[in-house]
């Protein structure tokens, strides 16, 4: 069965293996050129592709007029998108006889939209997964063909949980493959009623809301905690980022509000304290000893 494949990530590098494992011929792969302002921890698609003698553009639109014309002159039998950023247009999505199919990183119609392992890491659900479903227009709306299920653990970070998630693709890509090759494609319609919608995030959106709680605060900052940019607070004008810390139950203490006891760093929240065990000022990055002896420094002071 011949495909166009869109995308990017190590979920992209995964899709490309186990379609090419399976025996799908891919003329085409569509990716895209790294941010230099982002992080880039994951895999390259653009890599495997020159490793595999795959072809490859990297458009900064595939929606163009020539991008379209140059898919239907391919005449794929399927589309797959794995972690491609960029919506695809109905012009192209009607192209394959057999449909177009994206693999999201949520228990749709549940944290459909962009950033789905940090947002449900931050909105502290203990539980998500991974989805392969039918593109139409409107976002991971489509007809479910298959999902499997994640367990979220309390001390996940959104990278400890993109890595499960990854495992699992993997097995869902493995049972699903084989049987799509035949064109034969099993779907159940969504209830979005039932769902939810999340846009992307960017780095300012890690800024502490200290009136929040600490579990709240708490799962913002393994949301978006390395390899992601943090969550920050900032005192006498500097940036504090908090690269770990841990809730804990009372004393109540006015929120953002710096005290140390038993050797411990404590910051006031709106509900219980927060007890910072990794920041980054500066530059520097504090731990124990060091991380105790800043915020003795500024025992009473109050974070923003």
């Amino acid at each position: 069965m011949k495909t166009i494949v869109f995308a990017y990530h190590n979920l992209g590098v995964i899709g490309i293996t186990k379609l090419l494992a399976h025996g799908y011929t891919i003329p085409l792969v569509f990716t895209h050129e790294d941010n230099p302002h982002e992080n880039v921890w994951f895999g390259s698609v653009k890599e495997l592709c020159t490793r595999l003698s795959l072809d490859f553009v990297t458009p900064v639109d595939p929606n163009t007029a020539a991008g379209i014309e140059r898919i239907r002159g391919i005449a794929p039998d399927i589309i797959f998108s794995f972690f491609y950023r960029s919506m695809i247009s109905k012009d192209i999505l009607s192209i394959p006889p057999y449909g177009a199919y994206n693999l999201h990183g949520s228990l749709l119609p549940k944290y459909r939209g962009r950033c789905p392992v940090n947002w449900v890491i931050i909105k502290g659900e203990k539980e998500t997964g991974i989805t392969l479903h039918e593109m139409v227009e409107k976002p991971d709306a489509g007809a479910i063909v298959a999902q499997r299920r994640i367990v979220i653990e309390g001390a996940d970070t959104a990278l400890t949980l993109f890595h499960k998630i990854e495992a699992e693709a993997e097995k869902l890509l493995d049972e699903c493959l084989p049987e799509m090759y035949t064109g034969i494609i099993r779907k159940v319609s969504q209830d979005l009623s039932k769902g939810s919608y999340y846009g992307g995030r960017k780095p300012e959106d890690g800024r502490i809301a200290w009136h929040r709680s600490a579990r709240e605060i708490y799962n913002l900052i393994r949301g978006v905690t390395r390899p992601y940019p943090g969550a920050f607070g900032h005192l006498e004008g500097q940036k504090i980022l908090f690269w770990w810390a841990v809730p804990q139950e009372g004393p109540d203490k006015v929120p953002g509000t710096i005290s140390v006891a038993d050797d411990r760093a404590m910051i006031g929240t709106g509900d219980g304290v927060l007890l910072p065990l990794e920041i980054e000022v500066n530059g520097r990055v504090l731990k124990d000893k060091d991380l105790l002896s800043f915020f003795k420094k500024h025992e009473g002071e109050g974070l923003q």
